[in-house]
């Protein structure tokens, strides 16, 4: 489901949710933790701790039961005094005006034969709040206003403004349609020009990407502004991007780390995700592997707990430059015309076509936007023929359970048996799940186990994810954290988001192999690109796909900045064809070699070869030849890159960057040959032209005269040398007049056997041209 059309979920994608100072503190905590139907320790125990574990666990119960004893007394202790401390300092509400202006309001009062525990506009009609100061309104008749006039005014245009913020979420919520949603943002900018934060957050995310607005960077600006003086940290995240990208203002990175920085205080995922990637790089920052762990292990932790038994969406990455350098390449879209076919198959009662597309619309991707009413339309066709998979994803949705299917553990466990008794693995890791958490059945360890395994000796993912997690945990089996890594290893090959949070949380922790901050860097780093901001990526493109090069630039910077290598060198793409008219003409190759430079640095081989492109031919920065052979080089040599390996001959041969040498420029061809059959023709041109090159050169070397004296005819080819050459000679040109004769000969023959032509009338001298 594209973000576009869960415009209303973004809250918690794109503009990120915000965590809670409890929330922050809890993510970086020691514990128990469940996470999408596993329960995974975090700890920092080594393979070396473990061994004393039992004697060390048997101490720590002592000592906690007797802590949970001091603790709950003290506990007890401060909730009273914190109880008669908030009575002694709760404020007094005093009467304004009325018939007691400066007297205390007294709670409860007793209005129309109802108790009132606070204040009231009931009895009033222009809404203002109200209370009594005695018991009893009606006997005694003292009362006044609970608030100013202008605090009424206030309270009342923000419940307007409330108002038409739910109406203008329930649309857009509620709607599928383009024209619906523009209507929906007409009411967020009336509320947002009432002042209601979250409108003016939806407001200027939606202007600054041209998202059913008009796309406007200096209005967006504004709002941000405004939003950030209050303390938004949706506002100041996007002020530090806009900053950072020098969009509406002067770029300044200091600045865009200020706000960073405050964007991730007030808890927003996006900012933390920011920071991680600029301390993991070392952008603006000093480099620091421990700061970025830190940042993105808090992302990867809420990405995680989002992650479902059914899994999360696909995160689609399509590289532009590629598309337009190879356009014959499957960029993974499925076409509209091969979506109907399977359609049609589907509903000729295909049964691999019906699981296919059921997968495709319960997950989502390849330009197939997430729908489980169909996804659960097309595994019931599946699944009444017959079809084990279908009817083990059938069971995964009951399992979880949606708006479309019901939740229910009784159904899901029918499915699972069902698919689990035909072999399916699908369903034996889903009746494994079902056994591990007593979902429909009691707890039972041994045959969780035992349905694990059979699942993951058939290579499915989840199968693999769950019994690593049990032989971590020691659940059913002796813990065991080496095959707890070799399980989570064999599932994140399978792409599980869940394993590579596994493996990132082990490496960070030490826990089963030796700590590796910058492998649990990357490993968080991979689970933070699968969150719900990721979905971007495709609307992105489908902005680029739809002309609007402006708002698709906008959308791949952000992303970029977020550390997406894909994002990077779209954004870059975008920059270098000139197609973003709302960077300047002169900004655009600089802001570009920046992208390309960060994509390079994340092993992208075409950014590489960009940047040496670039420092080439002066684009964006000083012409200079060494740095683009060093650029050239690191492609040829970290990714084998068949244009590098060109590029390198090319300046060996005309020593440019390096000392000339046209026997290594030769050796560089033809290592380009070799790498890819594409090269193998420009290769082919350039070894001749080097052969030229290189025989003139020789030629000039050497003094022709001084070798033709040096020759002796005679002793070379004979005394009589010079006979045998006038008799070659003599016997060629009798050759070659012997045959100029016959082809005079054959001509008249050969037009007297033609057949007759019938004649045609000549065609008008003046008649038009068809």
């Amino acid at each position: 489901m594209s973000l576009l059309d869960e415009e209303g979920n973004q809250d918690e994608s794109l503009e990120s949710k915000t965590l809670s100072a409890e929330d922050q503190v809890k993510d970086h905590s020691a514990g128990t933790r469940v996470v999408a139907g596993q329960i995974f320790l975090e700890s920092g125990k080594s393979d070396s701790q473990s061994e004393n574990e039992e004697n060390f666990h048997s101490r720590e119960e002592e000592k906690e039961n007797s802590l949970e004893e001091l603790n709950s007394l003290e506990m007890s202790n401060l909730l009273n005094k914190d109880l008669e401390e908030a009575e002694i300092q709760s404020p007094v509400l005093t009467a304004i005006g009325g018939t007691a202006d400066g007297e205390p309001c007294h709670f409860p009062f007793l209005f129309m034969e109802k108790e009132y525990a606070e204040c009231t506009a009931d009895g009033r009609e222009d809404g203002r709040l109200w209370c009594a100061t005695t018991y009893d309104y009606k006997k005694d008749q003292k009362w006044g206003f609970c608030e100013s006039e202008e605090q009424s005014n206030k309270r009342r245009q923000m419940q307007e403004a409330e108002d038409v913020y739910q109406i203008g979420m329930k649309i857009l919520n509620e709607s599928s349609k383009k024209a619906q949603k523009k209507v929906a943002y007409q009411y967020l900018l009336k509320a947002a020009d009432m002042n209601h934060t979250k409108a003016m957050e939806k407001v200027s995310y939606a202007l600054l990407f041209g998202d059913y607005l008009k796309q406007n960077i200096q209005s967006s600006k504004e709002l941000f502004e405004k939003l950030t003086e209050e303390g938004s940290p949706k506002g100041q995240m996007a002020l530090g991007f806009l900053y950072a990208s020098g969009l509406g203002v002067n770029s300044s990175q200091a600045k865009a780390l200020v706000y960073y920085t405050f964007g991730a205080l007030g808890g927003n995922l996006i900012a933390h995700m920011i920071l991680g990637y600029r301390y993991w790089a070392g952008i603006g920052v000093l480099q620091s592997c421990e700061s970025a762990l830190t940042h993105y292990r808090l992302v990867a932790n809420h990405v995680a707990s989002d992650i479902s038994l059914t899994g999360g969406t696909v995160v689609q990455r399509i590289r532009l430059a590629d598309e337009v350098e190879n356009p014959g390449m499957a960029s993974g879209m499925l076409e509209e015309d091969l979506i109907q076919y399977y359609q049609f198959l589907a509903e000729k009662g295909d049964v691999q076509a019906q699981v296919g597309l059921g997968q495709l619309h319960l997950h989502g991707g390849r330009g197939v936007e997430q729908n489980h009413q169909r996804a659960f339309e097309y595994f019931n066709q599946a699944a009444n023929a017959g079809n084990s998979h279908a009817m083990a994803f059938l069971g995964k949705m009951y399992s979880e359970g949606s708006d479309v299917v019901p939740q229910s553990n009784e159904t899901a466990l029918q499915y699972f048996k069902k698919a689990a008794d035909m072999g399916n693995p699908v369903g034996q890791s889903g009746l494994g799940m079902a056994y591990l958490y007593g979902r429909g059945v009691p707890v039972n360890y041994e045959l969780a186990l035992k349905y694990f395994q059979k699942a993951a000796e058939q290579g499915w993912v989840d199968g693999q994810l769950q019994l690593g997690s049990m032989y971590y945990n020691g659940i059913g089996v002796k813990k065991d954290y080496k095959q707890a890594l070799k399980y989570f290893n064999l599932a994140s090959q399978g792409g599980h988001i869940l394993a590579f949070y596994n493996l990132a949380q082990m490496h960070a922790t030490g826990t089963g192999v030796m700590r590796s901050c910058h492998t649990a860097v990357e490993l968080f780093k991979n689970v933070c690109e699968r969150g719900r901001w990721s979905e971007r990526l495709m609307t992105a493109y489908n902005s680029y796909k739809d002309g609007d090069s402006n708002s698709a630039v906008v959308q791949y910077l952000l992303l970029a900045e977020q550390g997406y290598e894909v994002a990077q060198s779209n954004a870059a793409f975008i920059l270098d064809q000139k197609e973003a008219s709302i960077v300047g003409e002169n900004e655009t190759y600089p802001r570009a070699l920046l992208h390309w430079n960060r994509a390079a640095s994340q092993g992208y081989t075409v950014a590489r070869i960009k940047l040496g492109d670039y420092h080439f031919y002066g684009f964006g920065t000083d012409v200079d030849y060494e740095t683009a052979f060093i650029h050239y080089r690191l492609a040829s040599e970290q990714q084998h890159s068949a244009q590098a390996m060109f590029n390198l001959g090319y300046m060996h041969e005309k020593g440019l960057g390096i000392k000339q040498d046209i026997h290594l420029a030769k050796r560089f061809y033809d290592m380009a040959a070799e790498a890819s059959p594409d090269a193998q023709v420009p290769v082919f041109l350039a070894l001749c032209k080097l052969g030229v090159i290189y025989s003139l050169q020789y030629i000039r070397e050497i003094n022709i005269r001084e070798v033709f004296s040096h020759i002796d005819m005679d002793q070379l080819l004979g005394p009589e040398w010079d006979l045998y050459l006038m008799t070659i000679i003599a016997l060629l040109l009798g050759t070659i007049i012997a045959y100029r004769q016959r082809q005079h000969q054959a001509i008249p023959r050969a037009a007297g056997l033609r057949p007759a032509v019938p004649q045609q009338e000549p065609p008008p001298e003046h008649q038009p041209p068809q």
